[in-house]
């Protein structure tokens, strides 16, 4: 037989309890057990909700509970706008097995109005809400870690092979802030695998290149355009603004100086590689596991590693690196996944092989072992020099 609304009520006041929000505050506050679920939809949450209160819309309950609160003794309060959707929604949590539940009367609007505090998250853009509307559907991303890509700062060092597709992905991410250091100006033979330039800039310096194709792709994000060299006198002036540094150069003795201004500095370290056809990727991130150093605790001679200018190098492989860099960036503004740190992935694209080894923490390490010998910067040109001539 069809019900009526008023009937669902009285069906569903008969075995839901509810309790106002000052026995809900006291209840919280003498008891931390309780999940809290906002029943309301996404906008209204957005506007305001109690502090660590989970959003699970009226219309996702059945599909997203089990997900959210999957232990079905967990006592659950419910709240939403002034208490009716909560009340139903009780009832069919109670239908669902759930053991112990709750509906808050008068919902957020009494809460708010009895002056009990509530958090508001970042208030986004409509045009933000419909570009990042993917993550959104992400549980391991959503509203909050959106809010996180906005907030974050990110170093690319190098505007090139690997630095073009790492900046575009993180840039059309979201990632708010993305400084680009890098000295060198577009040249034609750059265009086959560097996508952040254009036939037309040729000549140009490849920073002011990538700021205006990625504030072309997403004015969300500030591009901070560095067109020097770096070098021991200006790296720690340049990073001490960032979360991350992304190491996407082609030489030895930039990786050495930004591995030990990154151990310095505490900042966590997103190398790449390339070579003709085979490329790799780790997280080398102080206090988490090894430092550049610790694999590679030489540079080799000069000539037994040459460059892509003199060896060559599939136009796609930094394309596959620099996006597997990004990809561990977001994870590591997002605190979500399991970073590449202490491990070494190698992608061989001719076998299409991909290999991840496990890498341990040197104790000898002169940067990050038991008993560190370097303490300042150096020299890192002369650096690589005098080891691969020793």
């Amino acid at each position: 037989m069809a019900k009526t609304f008023q009937q669902l009520m009285d069906e569903a006041r008969d075995t839901v309890k509810e309790l106002s929000p000052q026995q809900v505050h006291e209840l919280l506050q003498n008891n931390g057990n309780h999940a809290l679920l906002d029943v309301r939809e996404k906008e209204e949450y957005r506007e305001g909700h109690l502090e660590g209160a989970v959003s699970v819309p009226r219309g996702f309950l059945e599909m997203k509970m089990d997900a959210e609160v999957p232990d079905k003794s967990t006592p659950i309060i419910a709240y939403c706008a002034g208490g009716v959707r909560s009340l139903l929604a009780g009832k069919v949590m109670q239908e669902m097995g759930y053991e112990d539940v709750i509906s808050m009367s008068g919902g957020y609007t009494a809460w708010k109005n009895e002056g009990y505090s509530f958090v508001q998250d970042r208030q986004f853009t409509q045009e933000q809400l419909t570009r990042y509307s993917r993550h959104f559907l992400l549980p391991e991303v959503g509203e909050e870690g959106q809010a996180k890509l906005l907030d974050a700062k990110v170093l690319m060092v190098g505007a090139g092979g690997l630095g073009s597709p790492s900046a575009y992905y993180l840039a059309a991410a979201g990632v708010g802030t993305m400084g680009i250091i890098d000295h060198d100006v577009v040249d034609l033979s750059n265009l086959q695998r560097q996508i952040l330039h254009t036939n037309d800039r040729i000549g140009e310096p490849k920073t002011e290149s990538a700021r205006q194709t990625l504030q072309g792709l997403n004015p969300d994000v500030n591009v901070i355009p560095i067109p020097e060299r770096l070098t021991s006198e200006n790296i720690m002036g340049i990073i001490e603004d960032y979360d991350i540094v992304v190491d996407g150069c082609d030489n030895f003795a930039t990786r050495y100086l930004v591995n030990d201004a990154c151990v310095m500095t505490g900042k966590p370290n997103v190398h790449g590689s390339i070579f003709q056809f085979e490329g790799q990727v780790s997280v080398f991130h102080p206090g988490n596991g090894p430092c550049y150093r610790c694999l590679y605790p030489e540079p080799p001679p000069p000539g037994m590693a040459p460059s892509c200018a003199e060896a060559g190098v599939l136009g796609v492989l930094p394309g596959l690196i620099g996006t597997i860099q990004a990809v561990e960036t977001i994870k590591l503004i997002l605190g979500k996944g399991d970073s590449l740190a202490g491990r070494l992935l190698h992608f061989n694209t001719l076998t299409m092989e991909i290999n991840t080894l496990r890498l341990r923490q040197d104790p000898e390490c002169p940067m990050c072992g038991e008993k560190p010998t370097i303490h300042e910067l150096i020299d890192y040109e002369e650096f690589c020099n005098l080891q691969g001539a020793a």
